[in-house]
Order: C-alpha cells, then sequence, then structure tokens
C-alpha cells in the first residue's frame, strides 16, 4: 500500500510538471515572431478571407489561453493535433520514431560498454596516471560542443578515412547509425564513467569487501561478484534516467547526419513556423521522459525501503 502511495505521489508530481513545462512550450512557441498562416504561401499573397478561415479552424484568433486549454483537452484524449497543411502530428511523428529510437539506443549501448570498462579501469587505476589521463579525456570530451563533435566526425571518418558514411540511413543498422550514435554517446560518457569509478571506489573501501578479502576469497571474484553488482545500481539509474535524454537530445545529430527522425523532423518544423508540430514533437518527448523518470522512481521505491518510508 506504502508503495502504491509513493508511486501515486509521483505520478500527481509529474503531472503538475507536465502541465507546467507543456504550457511555457506552447507560450513560447506560438509568442514568436513570423506568421506561419502567409508563410504556407510563400511568395504568393492569400486572400484574407482564405487567412480568416485558417486562423479560426486553428483558433490561432482565439486568446492564447483558449488555445492552450483546448490543445490541453485533445492531449488528454491522446490527439496532438494536426499541422497547418491538415497532417496529423502523431502520424508524421510514428514514421520517425524507429530512426530516433535506433539511434538512441544504439548511442546508448556505446555509452554504457565505453563507460563501464573506462569507469572500472580507473577505480582498479586510481590515483595512477591512466585514472588522470582517462578523466581528462572523458572531461574534454563532454566539453565539446555537440555541433562541433559531429562535424569533426563527419570529416576524420567519414571524408578523410572513409570508414562510414557521413548522411542519411541508406545502408542500414548499424553502419549508417554508428557514427552519430558514437558522437552522442561521447557526450554523455564522462558522467557514466565517473559515477562508474566513484561507485566502485566506495564499493571497494565498504566493510564487505574486506571480509571477503580476510576469508580468502579471490580478488577477481570480489571484484567481479560483489564490487561489480553493488556498484552498477546507481549506475543503472542514472542510464534509465540518460535513455530519455538520448531520445530528446537527438535534433542537433539527426540535422547533422541527415537523419529521418524525430529531430530532423522538430528541425524542419521550427525552421517552417509550424507552431503546432514543435509543440506537438515537444510534448511526445516530455512525455517520454517524464515516464523513464516515473519508471526508475517506482523500481527505487521497490528496491530501497527507505525511499518508500520518505
Amino acid at each position: 500500500m506504502r508503495l502504491f502511495l509513493t508511486i501515486l505521489q509521483r505520478f500527481a508530481g509529474f503531472a503538475l510538471v507536465f502541465v507546467g513545462v507543456t504550457f511555457i512550450i506552447y507560450l513560447t512557441v506560438f509568442s514568436l515572431p513570423g506568421d506561419a498562416v502567409r508563410a504556407l504561401a510563400g511568395d504568393r499573397q492569400l486572400p484574407q478571407s482564405v487567412i480568416d478561415a485558417i486562423n479560426a479552424r486553428y483558433l490561432l484568433d482565439q486568446p492564447l489561453w483558449v488555445q492552450y486549454t483546448n490543445y490541453l483537452g485533445n492531449l488528454l484524449r491522446g490527439d496532438l493535433g494536426v499541422d497547418l497543411t491538415g497532417r496529423s502530428v502523431a502520424d508524421q511523428l510514428a514514421t520517425r520514431w524507429p530512426v530516433t529510437i535506433t539511434l538512441a539506443l544504439t548511442a546508448w549501448t556505446i555509452q554504457l560498454v565505453l563507460g563501464l570498462a573506462i569507469g572500472i579501469v580507473s577505480a582498479l587505476k586510481r590515483g595512477t596516471v591512466i585514472d588522470r589521463g582517462l578523466l581528462v579525456v572523458t572531461i574534454a570530451l563532454s566539453c565539446i560542443p555537440v555541433f562541433v563533435l559531429g562535424i569533426t566526425a563527419q570529416i576524420v571518418f567519414g571524408v578523410r578515412l572513409d570508414w562510414l558514411p557521413v548522411a542519411g540511413i541508406r545502408d542500414g543498422w548499424p553502419v549508417s547509425y554508428l557514427l552519430p550514435a558514437l558522437v552522442i554517446a561521447l557526450f554523455g560518457l564522462a558522467s557514466v564513467s565517473r559515477l562508474v569509478r566513484g561507485s566502485m571506489i566506495d564499493n571497494l573501501e565498504a566493510d564487505y569487501v574486506r571480509t571477503a578479502r580476510a576469508k580468502g576469497i579471490g580478488e577477481s571474484r570480489v571484484v567481479g561478484l560483489h564490487v561489480m553488482r553493488n556498484s552498477l545500481i546507481p549506475t543503472a539509474t542514472f542510464l534509465a534516467t540518460d535513455l530519455g535524454f538520448l531520445l530528446g537530445g537527438a535534433v542537433v545529430i539527426e540535422g547533422i547526419f541527415n537523419l529521418p527522425g524525430v529531430g530532423n523532423l522538430l528541425f524542419s518544423a521550427i525552421r517552417n513556423h509550424e507552431a503546432t508540430l514543435v509543440v506537438g514533437i515537444s510534448t511526445a518527448l516530455i512525455v517520454i521522459f517524464l515516464l523513464t523518470s516515473l519508471v526508475v522512481d517506482a523500481l527505487h521505491a521497490l528496491l530501497d525501503p527507505r525511499i518508500r518510508r520518505a
């Protein structure tokens, strides 16, 4: 019962966050300068009657709070709305999600493997030149802007070395996804590796490890069975939350590598002043991130009784 109340409390908090964040996004997007209705016609001049009809159809002639209330009501029914050309936002997302999900999962896997490897080596070699060198490299990579990292990777691995394609998904998975996924993974590699390192060092100095060593258990068994298993708990929590960030953080990378995913669709919608499409995509990404966080909190409450009593 206490677990159910904890999850219900988290869900109520996320609902408030969802309403607040979507309202801020809606307010920001629809307050931007530019007339998307007139932009539809390009260089041609639309008749005023057509402009009035479109404004009335999409409630653009109503106060912002009326527009948002109507949008929120439709959203509760699972309707993300339609853009100014009459295309459903949900249908457009459905055709783009496979690319973005594939990219995010590939980046997540690379980040997991490299982060664990670097973190374990740093913990076992703590205080040495290897530890300090890995720290400098990972932090330096995380400080480079993602678009600089992406363009540099295209030039080096795609153009000069000709190892991997620089754009599109023509070659399928994994070839077309490796380079952009590696760029995304490198950007968050420092966080994963340092978290693994810190957690392993704490466990290596714990009483149960000293007891296991005093019993004569081999070092490889102590590290591999006991230390690693306990060290992965906070790391798994971070990686579960990070998956939501990866799904929403591919906007720039999909634009650089010309991947037909949700990020590229969002980039095009911003460029074309498609406010409804921008809000719909942003809302979908927010829902994914909040659901991921809710699942992580539920697992915390399930695995740790102290959280349920908090």
